[in-house]
């Protein structure tokens, strides 16, 4: 599963760049202090991709801008390697495919301060790029477009399917701002620029469609400022063949990908809730309270312990998550899991663990007890469970603690 989502990055092969005949722009790719590389993914795009460049390079010529465009080309066989040199950008071919190896590999080559993406469908205008640039300059880390009149955006009529437009990005949108406090209304916006220094610092891995949302969860975890800028999507140019975007498939890669980062509402929060339920049950089952003609007994119990047993499991889990992420560079130091480091130290899990254990296997040993002083024949079931099933919980829950301290101390191990 991690693999999958966090593959090696791809090693990218660039061409030397073909200087576009007759236009000045053609000396922005080989500039020695480039501001901006504009990066294009593509694969079989030769409907629009010249439209593209061509607006690219205009504006970086219109607005003054010291700039590249780079065509990340995934394998096409189309010839949109030989229109993009013909117009001008630097192709870099990039062997490893997805949407996000493509942008990594174009990136990579990339030599400006800052870096814009745009994809090659001619939906996103670049002549919009200028505004980009100018919040870069002042100071922003990452400057998201956003399509969406919540942002100041504008959709043409046809340009989004209805699910993405008043389902999928709305409801992306509203999880990133509250599950990552992100100050953005879209997004899954394929038009956005940020700086060279948070890219090399947030250490991108997705090679599909969701590299669009690690870059702003990413950001917005690591503490970027970022602005947001409108932009207008446009219908899609293309004519052979439909769009890369498959909806149900990169939605719930989407969503894999927040939930990952979330270990907070991925395990914390329905491991506290199922903990919670499972206590409320106890205290409902083991005085075997009657609420109406309803009576809770020794059944209530067994559900109470397994929604215990899980939640606490979950929760375990949870803190494992954030110590494995904050230990490989996933997720950035967190104050709050470096006390709790602190606090369940592998000796104080042990003690806890086995406190735990100990009372367990003690109240299983005496529903032995009961059982032999029945000659080992038939008991009350009703009165000896009331025994067994907290006891077969605590030990469960004593076991679960001294393995997660002993694996908790691992992960917390220094490489050399």
């Amino acid at each position: 599963m991690w693999t999958n989502l966090f593959p090696v990055r791809p090693m990218a092969i660039s061409s030397h760049p073909t200087p576009r005949r007759g236009s000045s722009i053609a000396s922005y790719s080989g500039a020695p202090d480039v501001e901006l590389s504009v990066v294009i993914p593509c694969l079989n795009e030769a409907d629009t991709l010249a439209t593209c460049v061509r607006k690219a390079l205009t504006a970086l010529s219109s607005a003054g801008i010291s700039g590249e465009v780079i065509v990340a080309d995934n394998g096409s066989t189309d010839g949109s390697i030989e229109i993009a040199e013909r117009e001008g950008a630097r192709v870099v071919r990039v062997p490893t495919k997805g949407y996000g190896s493509a942008l990594m590999g174009g990136i990579e080559n990339a030599r400006g301060r800052y870096i814009l993406m745009g994809d090659a469908d001619d939906s996103y205008d670049f002549g919009e790029l200028p505004k980009f640039v100018t919040r870069l300059r002042e100071g922003f880390d990452l400057v998201q477009g956003c399509r969406l009149p919540a942002g100041g955006g504008e959709v043409r009529s046809g340009a989004m399917p209805f699910l993405h437009r008043w389902w999928g990005n709305p409801m992306f949108s509203w999880m990133v701002q509250r599950w990552f406090h992100a100050p953005i209304h879209d997004v899954h916006c394929g038009m956005r620029a940020f700086t060279r220094e948070l890219y090399n610092r947030l250490d991108q891995r997705c090679t599909g469609m969701e590299f669009a949302s690690e870059n702003v969860i990413k950001a917005s975890i690591h503490g970027a400022k970022i602005a947001e800028v409108p932009v207008t999507l446009h219908v899609d140019g293309r004519v052979a063949h439909a769009p890369h975007l498959k909806t149900f498939r990169d939605g719930w890669r989407h969503f894999r990908f927040y939930l990952m980062f979330s270990p907070r509402w991925l395990f914390l929060l329905p491991g506290l809730l199922l903990t919670a339920a499972g206590l409320a049950g106890y205290v409902l089952a083991m005085p075997q309270m009657r609420v109406g003609r309803v009576v809770f007994d020794v059944n209530t119990l067994l559900f109470a312990s397994l929604a215990i047993i899980c939640g606490y499991q979950s929760i375990l889990f949870a803190l494992l998550t954030k110590f494995f992420a904050i230990g490989e560079g996933l997720l950035p130091t967190d104050a709050r899991i470096e006390r709790i480091g602190k606090i369940l130290t592998l000796e104080r899990g042990l003690i806890l663990g086995a406190l735990a254990s100990v009372a367990g296997l003690a109240m299983l040993g005496a529903t032995i007890m009961q059982w032999r002083a029945h000659g080992f024949g038939p008991m009350n079931y009703q009165t000896s469970l009331r025994l067994t099933i907290p006891g077969m919980t605590l030990s469960v829950l004593g076991f679960q603690t001294i393995i997660w301290s002993f694996f908790v101390s691992i992960l917390a191990l220094k490489r050399r």
